[in-house]
């Protein structure tokens, strides 16, 4: 679902902090009720924003990150009045029925790196990438070279909000850096693709060469049962020579098909059988660094596939760096269905440039539904927020922002927004350092979208929509 800052270390560190001043258990510790600053103030002083917005878009909350949750935030996912919201020490679960004044009614302190997450009824899914002593939520960080080592994906029941149960763990090779949730066919299971890469001879879980993804199956109704099924090699020649696996995948399961960013090379996969993905079209871009996710349009036309040049940690969106490079890749689908071919037809990134001092480049955003028409909306670190219109593939252009100052206008500090996702009439941002976002888009040519409303929604598994849906 979404990549991690470059931190001043090995993506796969041999060691990972230690996390201090929070007492951890043996299994997932949930605090109830930890409201951040925003909204112990909410009654008593009207929100003020500390960015600027084009005219069309309102900064209407924010809410801090707790102590607990103090390392970086990353993705979130949704269901009903709730957005789950990943953090590198586990996960919280907001309360949004009322989006200008949301609520924290959960954390689960349960540490293990990057903290990508999907939501499928009452389970969450979360991924760990650092590895842990084993899989108890108060485990230890260990070295990677440790062959005990704890990383894959983990599985809580949410059910009750206020506590969530940890129920399943499952290990998969070289960790899950993000995943993505394909539902199965059967009503009756859920398929996580597990994406990782980056594999090393001495670490002893994560073998180059790392060509495959990791297949999690998850029996919806006996989630404790969830097992590794699958390790579909997608490179039998070995892909591009900077592919070692692959970043991040989106699904559109109505449709079976998925396109997988994979660090040198984007795919398209059909997903007909979710145990068994196929492999139908690869495509390589001599100006792209870093595949890193992608995303259809509704009728699955067009493909935006995001380079994440510079991990996440570099200030891509200078003068220096241009127009396109670190930016959006749209690729219309041609072909027939069978044999799906990707068609280049432009890039896209954001005019508004960027500080040496501001992280920024193409990252995590999702459709805003407007039915027949093509709009997204998208975090750009300390770029901000981008409202984006791509009815021409080959002339996209920003139709609205949000956008902080720098954190610190002497030194790079990394920070941002990581993810920001539209949701049943609202964007979500989650913001590394500064917790959750709100923002309200006004503007005439997205109004229809505010009629299409979602039960249940991953950004990484997409659903298809029209007015009333």
């Amino acid at each position: 679902m979404a990549s991690s800052p470059t931190r001043p270390r090995a993506r796969r560190p041999l060691h990972r902090r230690a996390l201090t001043g929070v007492a951890l258990t043996a299994t997932a510790l949930v605090t109830a009720g930890l409201l951040g600053p925003a909204g112990a103030a909410a009654d008593t002083a009207p929100f003020e924003s500390d960015a600027e917005t084009s005219p069309n878009v309102s900064h209407v909350a924010n809410l801090p990150k707790s102590e607990a949750m103090d390392d970086y935030n990353s993705d979130l996912a949704f269901t009903g009045d709730y957005a789950i919201g990943g953090n590198y020490n586990g996960f919280v679960i907001y309360d949004i029925s009322e989006p200008e004044a949301p609520e924290v009614v959960s954390e689960v302190l349960c540490p293990g790196g990057q903290g990508d997450l999907s939501v499928s009824g009452d389970l969450v899914y979360f991924s760990v990438d650092y590895p842990r002593a084993s899989d108890e939520c108060g485990a230890p960080s260990v070295p990677t070279t440790d062959p005990d080592g704890f990383e894959g994906i983990r599985v809580f029941d949410i059910s009750d909000k206020a506590a969530p149960e940890y129920v399943a763990a499952v290990a998969t090779d070289c960790g899950s850096h993000t995943h993505t949730l394909v539902p199965g066919k059967d009503g009756e299971h859920d398929y996580v693709y597990v994406s990782s890469y980056s594999p090393n001879a001495d670490f002893p879980n994560c073998q180059p060469p790392h060509d495959k993804i990791s297949i999690v199956e998850i029996p919806t109704d006996a989630p404790s049962e969830a097992a590794l099924v699958n390790e579909p090699v997608l490179f039998p020649d070995g892909g591009n020579t900077t592919t070692t696996g692959c970043h991040d995948i989106t699904a559109y399961p109505e449709i079976d098909l998925a396109a997988g960013a994979c660090m040198g090379d984007g795919i398209l996969m059909d997903t007909s059988d979710p145990a068994h993905p196929v492999v139908t079209d690869v495509v390589q871009d001599e100006n792209f660094a870093f595949w890193h996710s992608a995303t259809f349009t509704n009728d699955a036309s067009t493909v935006i596939f995001t380079d994440e040049l510079g991990g996440g940690g570099g200030a891509i969106c200078t003068d220096e760096y241009g127009e396109e490079r670190g930016a959006n890749a749209i690729y219309t689908i041609g072909g027939t269905d069978d044999e799906p071919e990707l068609s280049f037809e432009s890039y896209y990134k954001i005019p508004r440039v960027q500080t040496a001092t501001e992280n920024c480049v193409a990252h995590n955003g999702s459709l805003i539904p407007v039915p027949g028409q093509d709009f997204f909306v998208q975090a750009w670190y300390q770029g901000g927020v981008s409202v984006i219109d791509f009815n021409d593939p080959k002339n996209p252009r920003e139709i609205g922002h949000f956008d902080r100052d720098p954190i610190d206008d002497e030194q790079l500090v990394l920070g941002g927004s990581w993810s920001a996702y539209y949701y049943n009439g609202y964007v979500y941002s989650s913001d590394i350092t500064r917790g959750l976002d709100v923002l309200k888009i006004d503007d005439p040519r997205l109004r229809s979208a505010e009629r299409v409303t979602y039960d249940e929604f991953n950004p990484q598994s997409q659903p298809s929509y029209r007015p009333g849906r």
